[in-house]
């Protein structure tokens, strides 16, 4: 009988091996949406007149069935991680870029003023002084956009993907081994959970002047 994570060999890896391509092909796409979020962010919260068609070309490209753009890509990039990876990079900057752009603009006008009188120039400013106070709405749209894309890797399974835990779905249909499929979701939910919890550690290591839940008022 064969065990709860007992796979096929035609998954070409280990359980943990499976957990963490998973976790390669989620994650990257976040941290190149991020590196691209944060240029275009800073050039919208500078020109408000640039923000508008910027958030209507990501919710556009967001709009996209996943499915259709991996069909899109496969022709350029055939049946890798890049197919499953480009697409989850393009989804995270509308999540990104607005709550990027709401940090920064949250930050108080006297602060820039002060900043601005001791000389430092716009790029420092952004990166020493706002992108620091915008820490707390960055994280939380760094953890809509993770979340998401640990979902959205599984879906690369469609188009032969071997990388992602989804591929434990069409498994558990070709063997009719249903435990495949209980395996890939609570994995996939656990490593969700796992990694939310790792971004609301760092939001709070990197902001310890907020006030935490449950302090005395």
């Amino acid at each position: 009988m064969n065990g709860f994570f007992d796979l096929p060999s035609d998954l070409q890896h280990s359980y943990f091996g499976l957990i963490g391509l998973h976790l390669r092909e989620a994650l990257l796409p976040v941290l190149a949406g991020l590196l691209l979020s944060l240029p275009v962010a800073q050039l919208c919260a500078r020109f408000r007149w640039l923000y508008p068609p910027v958030l209507g070309v990501t919710t556009v490209l967001y709009a996209i069935p996943s499915l259709a753009f991996f069909v899109i890509l496969i022709d350029y990039t055939g049946q890798s991680e890049m197919t499953v990876m480009i697409p989850l990079a393009v989804y995270s900057l509308v999540v990104l870029v607005p709550a990027i752009v709401d940090g920064v603009r949250s930050v108080p006008p006297e602060t820039l003023a002060a900043a601005e009188a001791m000389g430092l120039g716009a790029v420092r400013r952004y990166l020493q002084v706002q992108l620091p106070i915008a820490v707390p709405a960055i994280i939380a749209g760094l953890r809509v956009a993770t979340v998401s894309s640990i979902s959205l890797v599984s879906v690369g399974m469609l188009i032969g993907n071997q990388g992602a835990l989804g591929n434990m779905l069409n498994d558990a249909n070709l063997y009719h081994r249903p435990e495949l499929a209980v395996n890939s979701v609570v994995t996939t939910a656990v490593l969700a959970i796992l990694v939310d919890a790792a971004l609301v550690l760092t939001r709070n290591l990197l902001t310890p002047w907020m006030p935490k839940k449950g302090a005395a008022r």
